[in-house]
C-alpha cells in the first residue's frame, strides 16, 4: 500500500510540473506571427481560398473538366460582385474531398457526368438538393398530360403556395380564331333596275325556298339563290299600277303581293299561277305578314286586315290604331302577338287570331319621333321586338311586350329602314338611310357596333336574311342587290 500511495503521489506532481513542455497543445502567439511573416514573404494568399483548405489543395487546376469532356477557361478577371456562400464545417470538409478527388483519374465504368450529378447532390447552404429539390439534373421533362395532373392535385388545407407559374407546356392551337372574319365588301351584287325608291315600301322577301322575291315596279321577279335563276312571276296590268310589297308563306311555297290598286294576290310559285286576288283595301298595300294560314295585310288607309287564306271569305277582321299609312307589319315566332309600325310613330302589339272577334292593341308605343318601319322579333327570344324610326327618330328601341316596357334605346345617328336578327350570333343587322346609307351590325343584347357594312350609293329601303341565316341581302335606292356573307357558322363548333 505505500508503494502505491507513492507512485500515485508521483503521478500528481508529474502533471502539476510546468517546467516540461505540453505535447499537442496549441502554437504559441510568437511562433504563429513567424510562421506567418514567413509564408507572406514567400507567397500571397488568394482572398477566394480558404486557410482551412488542406495541404494537398494549394494549388488550383487551371481548368475543370466540363460535362462532356471539353475545358473551359477561368476568366482572368471578375465580372461585377460575387456571392461567397457561407458554409459549415461539414461543407468543406466534402468540397475539399471533392476537389482532391478533382485531378484523379476517373475509375472505369464511372462516367464523368455521374461524378458531376454526384457532386451537385452535396449539401448547399444546409439543404440537401436531392431532398430540398430545387434542382433537378436528371428526368425527362414531364409531358402536357402529365404536368396538368400534379397541377390539378389539391393542396392540402392551409397550404399558400406564392410561387408563380413561369410557363405552360400547353401549346395553344394556331387554328383557334378569337374574333370570326366579316368581309368588308359583298359576296355579289344584283342589278335591281327601275326599283321604286319609296321608304314605306317592302320590295323584297327571302324565303324558305331559298327564292328570292323582288318588286321592281310593275313586275316580280324570283331569283333562284341556289343556282342563280332568274324567273318573271308576275307583271301589272293596269297602267302606272306597281307593286308595294312581297312576303313568302312560312313555309315558301306562297308569295303574297300587295299592289297599288289596293289588292292582295297570292301566288303558288312551283306552277307560277296567281291562286287568288283578295279586294277590300281602300289603299295602296304597303306591307304583309304571315302566321301559318293567316295573312296580315297594311295598308295606306292606316287599317290592317286578317285574311284567312283557307277560306272564300278570306277577310276576318280589321285592326284599327294607326291614323296614317301602315309601313311595318310582323307575326312573333311563336304566333301570338302581331306588330305594326305607322307613319304616326307608333307601334301597336296586336294580339293573335281568336275567333274573328274584333281585336284591340295590347300595347302602343310611342316612344318613337318618326316613322316606324323598321320591325323584327327576336327569334330565341319570342317576346323581344326591336323597332327602328325614321329621319326625325334614327333611335333603335328594343321593346319587352309581356311588360310592355322599353328595354333599351340607342341613336343610330341615321334613318332606320330595316332590321333583321341573325340567331347565327345573336346580333342584329340594321339598314339605314339619310345620312350614313351603311348597314349596321349590332351585337345582342348590348347593341354594341360588330361592324359597319359599306357600298350602297343610295339609302337602304330593306333587308331579307337567308333561309340558313348565314347570309344577309340588303336592296338600295342605287338600283343594286348586295349580298352580305356575315353570319356563316363555324364549321368547327358543334350546333
Amino acid at each position: 500500500q505505500a508503494m502505491s500511495h507513492f507512485g500515485f503521489e508521483n503521478d500528481i506532481h508529474s502533471v502539476l510540473k510546468l517546467d516540461m513542455p505540453i505535447t499537442n497543445a496549441p502554437m504559441a502567439r510568437w511562433q504563429r506571427k513567424a510562421s506567418t511573416s514567413t509564408s507572406a514573404n514567400t507567397s500571397a494568399l488568394s482572398p477566394s481560398k480558404s486557410s482551412n483548405r488542406s495541404i494537398s489543395m494549394s494549388k488550383t487546376p487551371s481548368k475543370t473538366p466540363g460535362k462532356n469532356g471539353k475545358t473551359q477557361n477561368t476568366p482572368s478577371k471578375a465580372g461585377g460582385d460575387r456571392f461567397i456562400p457561407i458554409r459549415n464545417a461539414k461543407q468543406m470538409d466534402v468540397a475539399s474531398f471533392l476537389l482532391s478527388k478533382e485531378n484523379e483519374p476517373v475509375e472505369e465504368g464511372v462516367s464523368s457526368s455521374a461524378f458531376m450529378q454526384k457532386a451537385w447532390s452535396v449539401t448547399l447552404n444546409g439543404f440537401d438538393l436531392e431532398e430540398a429539390k430545387i434542382l433537378h439534373l436528371g428526368g425527362k421533362p414531364l409531358n402536357a398530360p402529365e404536368a396538368q395532373n400534379i397541377m390539378a392535385q389539391t393542396p392540402p388545407t392551409g397550404y399558400q403556395n406564392n410561387l408563380k407559374v413561369l410557363y405552360s407546356q400547353v401549346p395553344t392551337p394556331v387554328s383557334i380564331k378569337k374574333t370570326r372574319y366579316i368581309s368588308s365588301v359583298p359576296e355579289r351584287i344584283l342589278d335591281a333596275p327601275e326599283l321604286r325608291n319609296d321608304f314605306y315600301l317592302n320590295l323584297m322577301d327571302w324565303g324558305r325556298q331559298n327564292l328570292m322575291a323582288v318588286a321592281l315596279s310593275e313586275q316580280v321577279y324570283l331569283w333562284d339563290a341556289a343556282i342563280g335563276d332568274i324567273i318573271l312571276l308576275k307583271k301589272m296590268e293596269e297602267e302606272n299600277g306597281f307593286v308595294c310589297s312581297v312576303s313568302w308563306s312560312n313555309d315558301g311555297n306562297f308569295l303574297a303581293i300587295g299592289t297599288s290598286d289596293c289588292k292582295v294576290e297570292l301566288w303558288d310559285v312551283q306552277y307560277k299561277k296567281r291562286l287568288r286576288s283578295m279586294a277590300g283595301h281602300r289603299a295602296r298595300v304597303g306591307c304583309l305578314s304571315w302566321n301559318d294560314h293567316i295573312l296580315s295585310s297594311g295598308s295606306r288607309s292606316g287599317l290592317i286586315h286578317q285574311h284567312d287564306v283557307r277560306v272564300a271569305d278570306h277577310h276576318l277582321f280589321t285592326l284599327r290604331g294607326h291614323s296614317q299609312e301602315v309601313c311595318g307589319l310582323t307575326w312573333s315566332p311563336d304566333g301570338r302577338y302581331l306588330a305594326s309600325g305607322g307613319n304616326d310613330n307608333t307601334v301597336n302589339i296586336w294580339p293573335g287570331v281568336q275567333g274573328g272577334t274584333q281585336q284591340l292593341a295590347v300595347h302602343s308605343f310611342s316612344e318613337h319621333q318618326g316613322a316606324v318601319k323598321a320591325l323584327a322579333w327576336c327569334p330565341w327570344q319570342p317576346s323581344i321586338l326591336a323597332s327602328g324610326g325614321g329621319t326625325s327618330d334614327r333611335h333603335i328601341r328594343i321593346w319587352n311586350v309581356n311588360s310592355g316596357s322599353c328595354v333599351s334605346a340607342w341613336d343610330t345617328q341615321s334613318q332606320v329602314s330595316s332590321l333583321v336578327f341573325a340567331p347565327n350570333y345573336k346580333e342584329l343587322v340594321s339598314g339605314h338611310g339619310f345620312a350614313h346609307d351603311k348597314i349596321f351590325i349590332w351585337k345582342y343584347p348590348s347593341l354594341a357596333k360588330v361592324t359597319e357594312l359599306e357600298g350602297h350609293d343610295g339609302r337602304v329601303l330593306n333587308l331579307a336574311l337567308s333561309p340558313d341565316g348565314s347570309t344577309v341581302a340588303s336592296i338600295s335606292a342605287d338600283e343594286t342587290i348586295r349580298l352580305w356573307k356575315c353570319f356563316e357558322k363555324d364549321s368547327s363548333k358543334k350546333a
